[in-house]
């Protein structure tokens, strides 16, 4: 026997010996997870979909309610989009979500509710990948098909010391040819479940526990000590950091005991979900240290434009908290003001100063425009006359030499998408904590907005 044939009999052996002794682990072992108590295709896939990017011990309460409140596909496609954002609520990535539930859509028109177990047709569902498909045709049908996440490349990168780049399309080609190779006849589902929980437990990315493996003795990686070096990845760019101003109002009169938030636009970055006001910090004054506070009176004069260029009647106040989200390729660092509703909006610091020594100055002895006085009567309408009062005080400013503090307008979202931005107005609501329960919010804000109630004891 040549070496060459040699080497082919021993993978060969290898691949065996982890195939049995894998599953049989994983009979013993297995963890009882609410996903594997039925063979449910669309039970199955919507826990992938959560499992996605996101911890098991965090899916099982979500995963618990959307099959309680979506028990059928055509529950979730019929389903409002609000209802389906708001029982995703804190899970994060929400275009899983959306995804799903424009999927749910399309397998309710194109095959009457069923989820499908043919390999193009699970393909072709929104928001479906490689793994994805994998996982629903192998867990729920026992097709033999892999499913190679990041757990499974890790494992198998160890187990036959693989040093390719896992990052890379082709290695990841490599390994679901692999692991196809490796599914025992009419095993494929307990297979590639065994697969993933060897590396969500044993196989773990740091300090692997290599003395309860099932596979330990025909471990390549082990057996040349390079196990805690594998797999071999290209380390993403890390997400941009944004500093952010944002405004927690707090509403007076017959909006007392509430908060203003408002709504983001319709595509982009968490689209149409409910939010605190929010926008960029100045460009001169982000460069500090990451989560540092601006300076107070910048800060709040920033946070007072903005916020009278969006309609907002409100006057900062100071500082309450930072919070932190982060993003695949931003993080946001909210610098969060406290804000005063306000039944006008006041004059600009600056247009004040010279508004106030020019009544003494003005030789008809008209005055300039009121700031009270243009909203309610203004036949532009509320939101429009509080707008023009505050160009034609800007107007008075310039013609009295203030120089406004800065230029450009501020856009009220800056999704990336200016189209989007620009056709969405930005809905904004009033509420309470009792409120909260009909409006989905990212994570940030949901903490936010929940921290200020219990200060406030409601």
């Amino acid at each position: 026997m040549t070496t060459d044939e040699k080497q082919i009999e021993a993978q060969q052996e290898a691949k065996l010996f982890f195939s049995r002794f894998l599953l049989e682990w994983y009979h013993l072992q297995k963890r009882d997870l609410p996903w594997r108590r039925h063979r449910n295709p669309y039970y199955i896939w919507i826990s992938e979909i959560m499992l996605q990017q996101t911890r098991v011990d965090t899916v099982i309460p979500y995963f618990n309610r959307f099959i309680e409140q979506f028990p059928t596909v055509e529950a979730l496609a019929d389903a409002p989009e609000e209802e389906v954002l708001k029982c995703w609520e804190g899970l994060g990535y929400y275009s899983r979500a959306r995804n799903l539930q424009h999927a749910a859509k399309q397998v309710k028109e194109l095959y009457g509710g069923q989820v499908p177990d043919d390999r193009d047709a699970v393909f072709g569902l929104k928001g479906v990948g490689p793994y994805t498909a994998g996982a629903i045709l192998s867990i729920a049908f026992n097709r033999p098909e892999p499913a190679v996440d990041g757990n499974v490349m890790r494992v198998l990168s160890r187990y036959f010391l693989i040093e390719d780049d896992i990052a890379k399309g082709p290695t990841r080609v490599k390994m679901e040819k692999l692991a196809a190779e490796l599914i025992p006849e009419g095993e494929a589902g307990s297979f590639n479940q065994a697969l993933m929980e060897l590396g969500a437990l044993i196989c773990t990315p740091k300090s692997p526990r290599c003395l309860p493996c099932p596979v330990m003795e025909h471990c390549a990686a082990r057996l040349a000590g390079c196990e805690a070096s594998l797999p071999v990845k290209t380390k993403a760019k890390p997400p941009r950091p944004e500093e952010r101003l944002a405004a927690l109002v707090e509403g007076r009169g017959e909006h007392a005991g509430r908060v203003l938030i408002r709504q983001r636009p319709a595509s982009g970055l968490l689209a149409r979900m409910w939010e605190l006001p929010h926008w960029p910090a100045p460009p001169a004054e982000a460069g500090g240290a990451r989560g540092a506070l601006l300076p107070e009176a910048g800060a709040l004069d920033r946070l007072r434009r903005s916020m009278s260029q969006a309609g907002i009647h409100a006057r900062p106040e100071g500082h309450w908290m930072a919070a932190e989200h982060t993003f695949s390729h931003i993080v946001w660092t909210l610098q969060v003001y406290r804000c005063r509703e306000e039944a006008a909006l006041p004059l600009a610091a600056e247009s004040r100063a010279v508004y106030g020594a020019a009544q003494a100055e003005r030789a008809d002895g008209t005055l300039g425009v009121d700031a009270h006085a243009g909203r309610e009567n203004s036949p532009l309408g509320v939101d429009a006359g509080a707008a023009h009062v505050e160009r034609e005080n800007s107007l008075l400013a310039a013609a009295l030499g203030a120089q406004p503090a800065e230029d450009a307008p501020l856009a009220l979202f800056d999704s990336g998408d200016a189209a989007a931005d620009a056709a969405d107005s930005g809905a904004q609501r009033w509420i309470n904590r009792e409120d909260m329960k009909n409006y989905a919010f990212p994570n940030v804000f949901l903490k936010l907005l929940n921290s200020y109630f219990d200060e406030q004891g409601t």
